[in-house]
């Protein structure tokens, strides 16, 4: 990014859009929760699709399945529904075989993705009812859906999702928010609470992205010659981690995979060496003693990887010093509640596919053998 009489000009859409993210989040929320309070009446196709239904099939690709990764722990966790995530293009063979007679929600940035749409078109078929998450309210997906929920991300031109995904995460825990309330798993005070924590988001994120670059582009030359990654995280966070390790793939052709952190010893361990780096969502919130157990877990392993020779790049908490003082590079987010960590920690991350992609002389916004929109399966 350089300043240009106080203008940011970005070299790059992806960083613009990395840039951009608080804005498309504030947009998004604003939609969904405004002044803390949920919009009731945005949500009530909702309420007609799902009403009745205590099961709910994901189906999405690429960065949007990661999205409806993080959000099946936060509608099981709080709205109390069964979710079963599926890959689009597998949903559509096997949908007699999932879970039966649930809604079927289907989230895609375009709104055009070919066996994502053809998922929808398939759950239709066998009379399920179906709601639509995309970054354009007149896409085939929202306009076919029962139920259409758009992201308010505006244009994202850069093949790697960024602001397209957090603003899916967005919209899905407002959703969760919502069928908790319905539910009755929620009363309305709680659920109030949860949105103004959320509407905080936007402020947290903004101040601290140039810092973050800045951090990122300094650390990023010792990564460089990395021959892989390993990327970790328990909960909610472990799709944080996958959507990690998808960037970094797509956007610097580096060999990345993101693994639960408790699954490192049974297999992957095998690989774990000072040249192949592990990245660790190690963030906590101090208000979620399920939260405070898995971060625990996660130190514990950092301490056992840092002793085994492990480069070890973590993203950790402000204030965290247990958590950076384990790792040899350390980024810190703002504090927020664990479900909500998702939104922040997953922009370093984003940040860091940039730098390294940039470093190996890749079109970021153009990688190779990749399009925006996967309109034939």
């Amino acid at each position: 990014m350089i300043q240009t009489n106080t203008v940011p000009v970005f070299e790059h859409a992806m960083l613009r859009e990395i840039y951009e993210q608080p804005r498309a989040l504030a947009d998004t929320i604003e939609r969904y929760a405004p002044d803390g309070k949920l919009a009731t009446e945005v949500f009530q196709p909702v309420a007609d699709a799902l009403r009745g239904r205590a099961r709910l099939v994901i189906a999405a690709s690429g960065s949007s399945r990661n999205a409806g990764l993080a959000a099946e722990i936060m509608l099981e966790d709080l709205a109390g529904l069964t979710v079963d995530v599926e890959y689009a293009s597998e949903y559509t063979y096997r949908s007699t075989h999932t879970i039966q007679d649930p809604g079927v929600l289907v989230i895609s940035q375009s709104g055009e993705t070919a066996d994502t749409l053809a998922g929808l078109r398939e759950a239709k078929s066998r009379g399920l009812p179906t709601l639509a998450i995309t970054n354009n309210a007149r896409s085939s997906m929202a306009e076919e859906a029962d139920a259409s929920l758009p992201t308010c991300a505006g244009p994202e031109k850069a093949i790697p999702a960024t602001k397209s995904f957090t603003t899916q995460l967005a919209v899905l825990y407002s959703l969760t928010l919502y069928l908790a309330r319905v539910r009755g798993r929620m009363t309305t005070p709680a659920v109030e609470r949860h949105a103004q924590h959320l509407r905080r988001l936007p402020s947290l994120l903004e101040p601290v992205l140039e810092g973050w670059q800045q951090q990122i582009a300094a650390l990023a030359p010792s990564l460089k010659a990395s021959r892989a990654f390993l990327y970790l995280g328990r909960g909610v966070h472990y799709a944080i981690a996958r959507e990690g390790a998808l960037k970094l793939k797509e956007s610097a052709y580096l060999q990345a995979e993101g693994y639960p952190a408790g699954e490192l010893k049974h297999g992957p361990n095998a690989l774990v060496s000072p040249d192949a780096p592990l990245v660790v969502i190690a963030t906590h919130d101090p208000s979620d003693p399920d939260a405070m157990l898995r971060y625990s877990k996660v130190l514990q392993l950092m301490k056992e990887m840092r002793a085994q020779g492990a480069t070890i790049l973590a993203i950790a908490t402000e204030g965290d010093e247990e958590a950076a003082g384990l790792a040899n590079h350390c980024i810190q987010v703002p504090a927020t509640e664990d479900l909500l960590a998702t939104m922040l920690e997953v922009v370093p991350l984003q940040l860091l596919a940039y730098q390294l992609a940039i470093q190996n002389g890749v079109d970021v916004d153009n990688p190779r053998n990749l399009v925006k929109a996967v309109l034939e399966e």
